[in-house]
């Protein structure tokens, strides 16, 4: 994988729905959808203008489930809106062992002796979940929650340092990115009839006639309001040590060695929703609480201040 300077455009219709010869959700989809993916090793490798890295993964499993994240029947890992037009899909990918390294480039602006950035993670997942169009298959929104158990990872100064500069050349892109699908209008819409197989899995599975009501109600409860990325850590330990070998000489006429600090973090999570727009209700966010409620009013009243100097100008 390589990133790109300028993001590219967006892309069409499903690859699966095409070769399927179908222009929306249907059997190709839900085929392919159900398949249990087993993985004994696989790597990928990022090239980027400031470093280049690589990710190692082990035992990979990738297969559906339920809202709950269980594995079941196949039908309920899908939840299917015929007034809406949209479907819900759960996914979830676990491996073994994960390893990820990350060095500096010749052509980037890094300083000339950098260490290589190393993580190695025991027992982790992802749950995924997507939204999608049935007329064309084209994702609405997603949610993506990556789930660590216990973590050591040791750094030096100088990879902490480094770690900074990969994150911000990452940055660049992603904000390129956000910024083109921020200027692409979302699309209504459009009312698809239901399925004959949708209503009879619904039947089969609740065992009761299916009707507009209960489906959406169902929908609702597990429905992604926006596209939205979680990162769970249930025990982190990090240790940040001084490179002592690179300043030996300065540390030898203070009398000094160098020095560490270890930091340990319990239950610790990142949520980040990049297309919330400032006064908008966040009570759809996987931690919410009344402090935010009080947030989001400071926040409506900044945006409707700035708007009014806008209009004034």
């Amino acid at each position: 994988m390589r990133t790109c300077e300028e993001p590219r455009p967006p892309n069409g219709q499903s690859p699966i729905a095409l070769a399927a010869g179908q222009s929306e959700y249907g059997f190709a989809e839900k085929v392919v959808e159900g398949m249990f993916i087993v993985v004994n090793s696989i790597t990928i490798k990022i090239h980027s203008k400031a470093f280049h890295a690589s990710f190692e993964l082990w035992q990979l499993q990738g297969y559906s489930v339920n809202p709950n994240w269980q594995q079941s029947d196949l039908r309920l890992t899908r939840i299917t809106d015929p007034q809406r037009g949209e479907v819900l899909t759960f996914k979830e990918l676990t491996w073994q062992t994960l390893r990820i390294e990350a060095d500096a480039t010749d052509n980037g602006d890094q300083d000339p002796v950098t260490t290589p950035l190393r993580l190695i993670t025991n027992q982790g997942r992802i749950q995924i979940s997507l939204k999608r169009r049935t007329k064309d298959c084209n994702v609405m929104a997603s949610k993506l929650m990556f789930l660590l158990d216990d973590l050591l990872w040791v750094l030096t100064d100088s990879q902490l340092k480094a770690m900074m500069k990969y994150a911000e050349s990452l940055s660049e892109a992603m904000e390129k990115s956000a910024q083109q699908r921020k200027s692409l209008a979302p699309e209504s819409a459009q009312i698809t009839p239901p399925a004959p197989s949708t209503q009879q899995s619904w039947s089969q599975s609740f065992g009761v006639s299916p009707n507009a009501s209960s489906i959406g109600q169902y929908f609702d409860k597990h429905d992604m309001k926006e596209s939205s990325y979680h990162l769970l850590i249930s025990r982190l330990d990090l240790h940040i040590c001084d490179d002592s070998h690179t300043r030996e000489s300065g540390a030898l006429k203070h009398g000094m060695l160098g020095g560490a600090i270890q930091l340990t973090f319990r239950r610790m999570a990142f949520d980040y929703y990049p297309f919330h727009r400032a006064g908008d209700a966040c009570k759809h966010w996987v931690r919410y609480s009344e402090a935010m409620e009080t947030r989001g009013q400071w926040a409506e009243k900044l945006v409707s201040e700035f708007q009014s100097k806008i209009e004034k100008l």
